[in-house]
């Protein structure tokens, strides 16, 4: 009788396993999904106004690509967003979380309008292939490694704190020597984010799970599709400086 408890006890363990691997597998498409989608619309909405000369004008000024007091707003507008995500996102229903994701997402594709003026069609597309091939190495990696690198965060985040007081700095001194330094750190910093994130997601999905928090997992996936998302353009745009063809 006792080995058949053990037994037992030993199945149900087994398909509780299987039902958090295949709930996670699930999840980590959603994330992948909702980032893919997002970043469709970064790009159609970048391209629409970057090729349009009327429409960038309305931000920029089209001879020097200096930004206006709206191309300002539209500048600092996602970081301003994305504070106001994570104040909100207790308050937002799953739907609500995705709709405020997509609206983000359109407003970083004004914000990345003048790259099309500013680089060739094809060195964009070129870094971009480059970004994705680096992020999906560096995102598959922190999915499938046994390595604990949560110890990563906080020196990533005061990197991260770093590299934008000094971006904003530098739009006053507009030196090339910082903008260089500045890119590649960056380039380094996402990198290891997208590692980082991507182990974060997996393993606050497993903790959830198994407490059975539906709700918190109905908005998770957003999160996390947030959090890559932002590693992505960040890594994109930072190899767009140092790799990209000017016009």
């Amino acid at each position: 009788m006792a080995e058949y408890r053990t037994i037992r006890t030993a199945g149900a363990a087994g398909a509780r396993a299987g039902q958090v691997d295949e709930g996670l597998r699930a999840h980590m498409n959603k994330v992948y999904g909702t980032m893919s989608i997002g970043m469709l619309l970064t790009f159609l909405v970048a391209w629409a106004v970057g090729t349009s000369p009327e429409l960038l004008a309305v931000f920029r000024d089209p001879a020097t690509l200096q930004p206006n007091i709206l191309g300002w707003i539209v500048m600092f507008a996602p970081l301003i967003m994305v504070f106001a995500f994570g104040a909100m996102i207790n308050k937002l229903s799953a739907s609500g979380a995705q709709l405020f994701f997509y609206g983000f997402a359109a407003v970083m594709g004004l914000s990345l309008s003048w790259i099309f003026v500013a680089f060739t069609g094809y060195s964009i597309a070129q870094v971009f292939l480059v970004t994705s091939i680096a992020f999906a190495g560096l995102s598959l990696w922190g999915y499938t490694t046994k390595k604990d690198i949560s110890g990563w965060g906080s020196f990533l985040i005061m990197g991260v704190i770093g590299i934008l007081v000094a971006s904003i700095i530098n739009i006053f001194l507009q030196s090339p020597a910082i903008m260089f330094a500045i890119s590649i750190l960056g380039v380094l910093i996402f990198a290891g984010l997208t590692a980082y994130d991507t182990q974060q997601i997996k393993n606050e999905y497993i903790e959830h799970a198994r407490h059975a928090d539906t709700e918190w997992l109905g908005k998770s996936a957003i999160m996390g599709a947030l959090r890559l998302y932002l590693d992505f353009i960040n890594m994109f745009m930072f190899l767009l400086q140092l790799l990209g063809n000017r016009e």
